[in-house]
């Protein structure tokens, strides 16, 4: 809060022993203690006179309303998640009736029709240009 670090301190501390005395600087530092006590306790329950009002007026809601209507990940996912059940009912045909029984279904070749499996020729394809000429 301030930024005071510990040689900051001791300098305070030496001021106020010079400037006060050492016989009352026990009694300052005491008073001060239960001021500062004082003050804590004033503000922890501001806030919480606050945060109980906040609560009671149902601003608590409305702000978890808006978050949630505000994220975009929440959004995207009940689309998937309607997306789903809408698959979860979608009925499909039984495929498995289509094939003969005694046959089983045939198994495609590693080749691709129009390749030949014989060695390639030595000869390079001539490059012909595709767009216009530059």
């Amino acid at each position: 809060m301030f930024d005071i670090g510990m040689t900051e301190l001791l300098m305070i501390g030496i001021v106020a022993l010079i400037v006060i005395g050492p016989k009352d600087l026990p009694g300052l530092f005491h008073n001060l203690g239960r001021i500062t006590a004082r003050l804590r306790a004033l503000a922890r329950d501001f806030s919480r006179a606050m945060s109980d009002a906040a609560r009671e007026s149902g601003v608590e809601d409305v702000a978890k309303g808006l978050k949630a209507a505000s994220n975009p990940k929440a959004a995207g996912l009940d689309i998937l998640k309607d997306a789903a059940d809408g698959l979860d009912n979608w009925d499909l045909p039984d495929l498995s009736d289509d094939e003969p029984e005694g046959k089983a279904p045939k198994k495609k070749s590693g080749k691709k029709p129009g390749k030949k499996s014989g060695k390639a020729s030595g000869k390079k394809a001539d490059a012909k240009p595709t767009g216009e000429a530059e």
